[in-house]
């Protein structure tokens, strides 16, 4: 389950609430990602947080980018992170999808690329292994709790990305739209065929979709809507529009457990909802029919 970060008007109650009940609920992991460019909590603050308010749950960034960072201090604040969650933490890292978000933080907008996340990452696992960073500067703790630093999934929605991150990622963090189980199923095999021809352990699938719950389809369509309306706001709004219709889950909480069965056959270890609505009544109704 994903916090919903992206919501307007968020506080800590609110945050606070819905993370202490994931980690009560069946969920596996609590997940949540970053943006610059808008108005949703800073994700390595929120981090210390949720370490502190959940003590089951994995806790996944989905995603991080590593090009808004020094890598350095980005390792040690995840390293800082995996310790304060005693080891439950999974790093998510993608190029993100918005220019917008390099200008905010003065970011080279020429890193956005595959190559630049992965350069980034090697430097971060230095840092967790305990090597110097340069000739003259020692290594930089603390040390993680997760021997080598904690599991890195690439974010992604396409082969493209999956192949290129073989060589070093331990996982997806994927992303559907159209909720297809056999688009994901060539995906999943797509990356399982990856890893083994990189000489990697079987890589851990994940993909992730917008979801809203209710009896009423109408009303659920139109919290997708207006959530897209909300976090697309850099997109026309007449795109936006025209993809609300199909993009994501809408429906009642019985329909949502036949999608993540789906997905399950499909090969997904793991599915991660996000949510549309900052309600918590959405988290309870998600978590009654999980599979």
């Amino acid at each position: 389950m994903t916090l919903p970060v992206m919501e307007p008007g968020l506080d800590a109650a609110t945050l606070e609430t819905w993370a202490r009940a994931v980690d009560d609920g069946p969920f596996s992991s609590l997940c949540f990602g970053e943006r610059m460019a808008f108005d949703n909590p800073e994700t390595l603050t929120l981090l210390g947080a949720v370490a502190a308010w959940t003590r089951r749950v994995r806790l996944v960034t989905t995603v991080v980018v590593p090009q808004l960072h020094d890598p350095v201090l980005l390792a040690k604040s995840l390293a800082t992170a995996d310790l304060l969650s005693d080891g439950r933490l999974t790093v998510g890292v993608g190029v993100g999808g918005r220019e917008e978000d390099y200008r905010a933080v003065g970011a080279d907008p020429s890193t956005q690329t595959i190559v630049g996340m992965a350069d980034r990452v090697a430097t971060m696992r230095r840092v967790w292994a305990g090597e110097k960073v340069s000739e003259d500067v020692g290594p930089v703790g603390p040390p993680p709790v997760q021997a080598g630093g904690p599991p890195v999934h690439v974010g992604t929605m396409g082969p493209r990305t999956v192949r290129a991150a073989a060589a070093w990622a331990d996982g997806l963090a994927g992303f559907t739209l159209d909720l297809d189980p056999a688009k994901a199923a060539e995906l999943f095999a797509l990356a399982r065929e990856a890893w083994a021809e990189a000489g990697r352990p079987a890589p851990h699938l994940a993909t992730s979709f917008w979801f809203a719950v209710s009896d009423d389809a109408a009303a659920a369509r139109a919290q997708v809507h207006r959530h897209l309306r909300h976090y697309m706001s850099w997109l026309p709004a007449s795109l936006v529009d025209a993809i609300a219709p199909t993009t994501g889950f809408a429906g009642t909480a019985g329909e949502l457990h036949d999608v993540l069965t789906a997905m399950a056959e499909a090969g997904a270890d793991e599915v991660q909802l996000v949510p549309t609505s900052a309600d918590p009544a959405q988290l309870a109704a998600a978590a009654q029919w999980m599979p």
